[in-house]
């Protein structure tokens, strides 16, 4: 019977569907029809098939051929059935062995001479080949990736010809060996930082915790510094979390350093980012900034400079963790769990309260700049911190206290995380719900003092429920099991919005 059935797999957002290749060849007129709803770039494949195989020596069938894709209500897109596609023909045409493609998986794109060229989102489908129990072939430029996912067998060729003579068993591939890996590179050091204990305290918090952080403060007080600093008081990824954040930028098609995987994703967009950008979409769906931050770091420099409806599409996110892209044709969902951390200037000019009286910004033009972030936006937002200018910097005998290395405060950090994993199995930001009581209720003391800050400042219950987390992750720096009149305290003090700033 002239028929082949191979395995390749789809991309949907981060999810590698199985599709089934069928090839047919049936008496009739020369013909090469594909079904199966493929888009242009596997349509052209025919093309490309035939080219490969004829210059690669091969005998390309006089025949009516069917191709189909299935599912057939799947949308197929891009190069990577060219490989599974040229062997079906040889294999329905008896120039290969039908029986040994069922343990394999294949994808890879052809050029007219044969060679394989790589495709992009190749990690997800090596990872659905390894739920799946099969081994994959795949272009040599995807090997990386793909030997990310453990206890798979990767062969990764650079020609249809070493495919064809590894199925034949005359040249077997060889076995692709993953990398060495190694968990960073070296992060920018916290004690670079001189003064600003409130801020330093602040981000030792949120990494505690895993919270969202804003900066306010004039230019050059160290609030994109103190930014950079995160990831490396930040703990390492799981193996897990590194193959999640790995997937999405497998799909993006975006430079990765395999070596250095565990290191926590750091995504600083310009402020002329769309939102498309930011959160993903296209005619073909593509993750964006948000999701590439995955389980790292979102930093949004002169947060007030980005457009409105761009901050806007962060809220959901934010409270979610993913974000579902929605087309005609089909819809994509990316997870978008990241840390946001934002910096701005207290004005227009910046130069308010830095002590310097150049700032001549009036009372409307401060509060019409502060105005381009909306109310909803901050609230999710959980610290809000003061950045001032620090005097004395330079002196000789210098006022601040001496600067704290990343390496201390990431072991308090590390600490912390644990004692969360241990209570609940997940940071105290992910919280939800009657959980947050659970576990991060205060003392008597503590209680009665939040519910008077809420009665005076006017705070929103989820305001009140963002700043038992911090308290709660206070807490956990501090080695105690309840959350405290203290705890509560300070984290009302890196909440409040509404004291004067810098004289304001």
């Amino acid at each position: 019977m002239s028929l082949a059935i191979l395995f390749s797999r789809a991309q949907t957002g981060i999810e590698a569907p199985l599709v089934t290749v069928e090839i047919h060849l049936a008496n009739g007129l020369p013909s090469l029809s594909i079904v199966g709803l493929p888009e242009m770039a596997v349509r052209e494949s025919k093309d490309r098939v035939r080219g490969a195989l004829l210059n690669s020596h091969f005998e390309f069938p006089t025949r009516r051929i069917t191709i189909n894709l299935a599912p057939a209500d799947l949308p197929k897109e891009g190069g990577r059935f060219d490989l599974p596609i040229a062997l079906g023909i040889l294999a329905a045409s008896g120039q290969l062995p039908k029986e040994v493609l069922q343990q394999y998986e294949f994808a890879g794109e052809l050029a007219l001479s044969g060679e394989l060229r790589s495709v992009k989102g190749m990690l997800p489908a090596a990872m659905a080949a390894r739920e799946a129990g099969r081994s994959l072939i795949l272009p040599r430029g995807n090997a990386a990736e793909a030997t990310l996912v453990d206890e798979l067998d990767c062969f990764a060729a650079d020609h249809l010809l070493e495919v064809c003579a590894h199925l034949t068993g005359t040249d077997r591939l060889t076995r692709w060996e993953p990398a060495q890996r190694s968990l960073t590179d070296p992060q920018p050091d916290l004690a670079d930082v001189q003064g600003q204990q409130q801020a330093k305290r602040a981000l030792e918090i949120a990494a505690a915790g895993a919270h969202s952080l804003l900066y306010i403060g004039p230019p050059g007080t160290g609030k994109s510094m103190l930014a950079a600093r995160l990831p490396g008081i930040l703990p390492g990824m799981t193996e897990q979390e590194a193959l999640e954040s790995a997937a999405i930028r497998s799909v993006a098609d975006k430079p990765f350093n395999f070596a250095n995987w565990l290191q926590r994703p750091f995504r600083t967009p310009h402020h002329t980012a769309s939102a498309v950008a930011m959160v993903g979409g296209g005619s073909h769906p593509k993750p964006g900034e948000i999701s590439l931050a995955h389980h790292g770091v979102l930093f949004l420099d002169e947060l007030p400079e980005f457009e409105r409806r761009v901050l806007e599409v962060l809220r959901e996110p934010m409270e979610t963790g993913q974000i579902t892209i929605s087309r005609a044709s089909q819809q994509a969902e990316y997870p978008a769990r990241f840390q946001l951390i934002a910096a701005m200037n207290p004005c227009p000019c910046g130069h308010l309260g830095d002590g310097t009286n150049r700032c001549h910004c009036s009372s409307e033009q401060i509060a019409r700049y502060r105005g381009r972030i909306s109310g909803p936006l901050l609230d999710r937002i959980d610290m809000h911190v003061e950045v001032p200018r620090q005097p004395g910097i330079l002196d000789d005998h210098p006022t601040h206290c001496p600067a704290e290395a990343s390496s201390r405060v990431r072991e308090r950090v590390i600490a912390a995380r644990y004692r969360q994993q241990g209570r609940q199995d997940k940071p105290n930001q992910a919280l939800e719900g009657s959980e947050i009581e659970t576990f991060a209720g205060p003392d008597p003391t503590g209680r009665a003092l939040l519910r008077q800050a809420m009665d005076r400042l006017g705070l929103s219950m989820r305001a009140y429920h963002r700043i038992l987390k911090v308290a709660r992750s206070i807490a956990d720096l501090d080695g105690t099991e309840t959350v405290q009149a203290q705890h509560i305290s300070e984290a009302i003090s890196l909440r409040r919005l509404d004291r004067p700033l810098a004289g304001l």
